[in-house]
């Protein structure tokens, strides 16, 4: 058995068990999750990732000795990989702050009672897994054949963090506009109510699908939409896969807790936005000009390079929104009601 493969084995074999003391100890149906208990599992479900990263700096030489660490001809050496990963995942973390606040809409605009809301992210994060998995299996798979490809990401993380940058959508987001809410209420039968907490439930002796069904599958969807700006830009950060995949899914395992804990602060980060988008754009150019790049820095140079900008793009934006507060706090941040 290869070095690859036992890292992931004792991937799979951490997050089994992890997902198990979560959802075991730390999770209960109908139950509403505190402060308290969301920054326990925030701190779990990180210093689990940060665990990750010791095993893979000291797994490095092996990993880095083997021809599967390569994707696209890209070699890596050392604790090179421990360091892409860090990198990818706190791109991945930010990016997941940023989409808390699409999260809080869908549930305010589906009246989603508080009780419900441990259960509903957790299946739809559970869903975003699965799609992200597909997806970067597939853009692996790309990248490997069409090595061109990376050009495209390159160009599309460009744009995307311009419009991010000059743009508010996310403020103007209405989930009952959105086109898969539309697709749904189309084709199945929707009722206006959560159904005592049930997805499908019978209404005449027909099945009928729960707003909480609705809610479950916008999640998903919306999380495969952020999927397409987070797996190019964490590809410009390492071309190999085992980065790319603990990377995201230790975010998206994250982002249940980061939820709970960061649910009635997220709209103080006013500026969080525009320093994602500064990376995103960053890393397109990085990747655009990686050619040159590469005959004047060295890789390991490279990791540094977008650690260091990623760690002051997103904490220099929250920072900043902290000391500016344009919107000034929540209500439930004034009263101490969080």
């Amino acid at each position: 058995m290869s070095t690859h493969q036992i890292v992931y084995l004792v991937f799979g074999i951490v997050l089994t068990v992890a997902l198990v003391f979560d959802l075991g100890l730390l999770s209960k149906k109908n139950q509403t999750i505190t402060i308290k208990q969301a920054l326990y599992q925030t701190a779990f479900w990180v210093s689990l990732a940060l665990l990750f990263f010791v095993f893979m700096w000291i797994e490095g030489p092996s990993l880095a000795s083997e021809n599967t660490s390569t994707v696209a001809g890209a070699l890596v050496t050392g604790p090179q990989l421990a360091l892409e990963f860090l990198s990818a995942y706190l791109m991945e973390w930010s990016l997941s702050i940023d989409n808390i606040f699409v999260f809080i809409l869908i549930f305010t605009g589906f009246a989603v009672k508080e009780k419900h809301y441990p259960r509903v992210l957790l299946v739809g994060i559970l869903m975003a897994i699965v799609f992200r998995i597909i997806f970067i299996t597939v853009g692996v798979a790309l990248v490997a054949k069409f090595s061109w490809i990376l050009y495209l990401f390159g160009i599309f993380l460009v744009y995307t963090g311009y419009k991010m940058f000059t743009s508010n959508e996310e403020e103007e987001f209405d989930p009952h506009d959105s086109s898969v809410y539309k697709f749904l209420k189309r084709f199945l039968p929707i009722v206006g109510h959560d159904g005592e907490g049930k997805y499908i439930i019978r209404v005449n002796g027909k099945p009928a699908y729960t707003s909480l069904f609705v809610v479950v599958i916008l999640l998903g969807a919306i999380d495969m939409v952020f999927a397409l700006d987070s797996i190019p830009a964490v590809m410009g950060i390492s071309k190999d896969p085992l980065v790319i995949y603990t990377s995201n899914i230790f975010a998206v395992l994250g982002l249940r807790s980061l939820f709970f804990l960061l649910r009635g602060a997220v709209t103080k980060f006013d500026y969080l936005q525009q320093g994602i988008a500064i990376v995103l754009v960053f890393i397109g150019v990085k990747m655009l000009g990686e050619h040159y790049l590469n005959e004047w820095m060295d890789k390991s140079t490279q990791v540094f390079l977008s650690l260091g900008v990623i760690l002051l793009c997103i904490s220099g934006s929250i920072f900043y929104s902290i000391f500016k507060n344009k919107k000034g706090l929540p209500k439930d941040v004034e009263d101490g009601s969080l």
